[in-house]
């Protein structure tokens, strides 16, 4: 069930701040276990009638297609519906369909025999056996081949696969969820991807609202992650500033929860008092580009462009580019080819400016 207390009348947000947050359906033996996740933290009406839909499809068996920007906490969600679900004392396994290389993906998610191919020196079950009786999570599903799509709609309808060099069929009892950024609608349009499996997916389609759209959810955000990280580094901060919290709260972030963690720990490293130092200044020069961007691949472009160009191409590491959006370094890297961007071109660019 969904917990939690209104926001403070003076709109303070402290440590102390009391988010809304989801119940598992089996709160464990001290019968009052949360579930955790920051992506499950929040009070805004946009926020509340995501979690509502997160409770009524949990209870069920059907397929869920879960649709937001990057960095909204697909993921998340994900794994709060396992958890409400009757399969939560079974594995949740996830696989980031954009993070392996086609080759290796039917692989991956079905399982081979030895010698099905070179270096294959061994049987090894794939992620659909693993999450058998349990829950799998198809991540950046748009980036699914399409040579894979026909198999993954078989297992689905079918509930049964042969492992790669093997004839016999393997009989699975997985729920599936699966988690995009892109709009699978359009590419069914376009035909790159099939309209069955994106039917078959979308039983019962979840879209996570941004953080932008959030209305005070950047402030009890802000708190959790002040929270954590201080913890985690050894700081005694007791608060947020006013001034940083109204910059937090004007700022767009257009990477979304994940931009904000990484903003909130970096600033809990620099911060050595009680209060909370934030390299606000950045947020005011980091609006997301817009000039000449007509289409979102446009503007999602010109905001990779942009931001390489202030970590001097540098996309990994602390202060590299994939920081700074937000993404995991592979996710960035896999986005960067898809939209023809290089560090090269970034430099290039600066420098024809």
């Amino acid at each position: 069930m969904i917990e939690g207390m209104p926001p403070d009348p003076d709109n303070q947000v402290s440590l102390h701040a009391s988010p809304y947050r989801l119940r598992p359906a089996d709160p464990g033996r001290d019968g009052n276990r949360q579930m955790s996740s920051p992506h499950l933290i929040g009070s805004s009406a946009t926020f509340r009638a995501t979690l509502a839909d997160v409770e009524v499809v949990a209870a069920t068996e059907c397929a869920v297609l879960i649709q937001g920007e990057t960095g909204t906490g697909k993921e998340g969600i994900a794994r709060a519906i396992h958890e409400l679900s009757s399969r939560q004392r079974q594995r949740f396994v996830a696989i980031n369909c954009s993070a392996i290389p086609a080759t290796l993906l039917e692989a991956e998610l079905f399982g081979h025999e030895r010698g099905a191919f070179s270096g294959a020196v061994a049987p090894r079950i794939g992620r659909f056996q693993l999450a058998h009786r349990g829950t799998l999570l198809l991540d950046e599903i748009g980036e699914l081949p399409t040579e894979l799509q026909p198999k993954l709609l078989r297992v689905l309808q079918e509930q049964e696969f042969e492992r790669i060099g093997s004839s016999q069929s393997t009989r699975v009892d997985v729920r599936i969820l699966a988690a995009t950024n892109q709009d699978l609608g359009g590419m069914v349009k376009e035909r790159r991807f099939r309209a069955d499996l994106y039917y078959r997916l979308n039983v019962f389609p979840i879209t996570l609202p941004p953080l932008r759209q959030r209305n005070g959810d950047v402030r009890l955000l802000a708190a959790h992650f002040l929270d954590v990280f201080a913890r985690r580094h050894g700081r005694a901060i007791a608060r947020i500033p006013d001034d940083v919290m109204d910059a937090l709260d004007a700022y767009d972030w257009p990477g979304n929860i994940r931009e904000l963690q990484n903003f909130i720990e970096r600033s809990v490293i620099m911060t050595t008092g009680s209060e909370l130092r934030a390299p606000v200044a950045e947020l005011a020069i980091r609006p997301l580009p817009t000039g000449g961007a007509t289409t979102l691949a446009d503007a999602d472009r010109a905001h990779i462009v942009a931001t390489l160009r202030r970590t001097k191409g540098v996309v990994g590491g602390r202060n590299g580019a994939a920081v700074r959006l937000g993404l995991k370094r592979t996710t960035l890297i896999a986005r960067m080819r898809k939209l023809g961007v290089s560090p090269a071109h970034s430099l290039a660019d600066q420098g024809d400016s």
